[in-house]
């Protein structure tokens, strides 16, 4: 059993920053690869970013150099530093893991376990 809890959303003005974090149950942690997905009104699923069991990470071409995610193993949290906000960034945001020490992807059915998202609005 492997709970995922999202936590950091809101409404931001276009520009803006907001940090979200997902805190993780279970002692493998370490052995997870974390992605983070959104989803907007009338949208599919959207892979955003993805950080390895090693360290290495993974963005969507439209959030490169505006979005940061990083993990802190002690802490078994992995979160979504959110920069430069856009309108078109409006989604839930869900944050997903992928156990076993696996590769990263970006696809949301190489993912195990899923947190139920956070909201984050960017007005204009």
């Amino acid at each position: 059993q492997v709970q995922l809890v999202e936590s950091g959303g809101g409404l931001v003005q276009a520009g803006g920053s907001l940090r979200l974090s997902c805190a993780a149950s279970g002692r493998t942690f370490s052995s997870y690869t974390m992605g983070w997905f959104r989803q907007a009104p009338g949208k599919g699923r959207e892979f955003v970013a993805a950080i390895s069991w090693s360290g290495t990470t993974y963005y969507e071409d439209s959030v490169k150099g505006r979005f940061t995610i990083s993990r802190d193993n002690a802490k078994t949290t992995v979160s979504l530093q959110m920069k430069s906000l856009k309108p078109e960034d409006t989604a839930v945001y869900y944050c997903a893991a992928r156990g076993g020490y696996r590769s990263l992807t970006g696809t949301p059915n190489g993912y195990d376990s899923w947190g139920l998202g956070t909201q984050v609005t960017v007005s204009s």
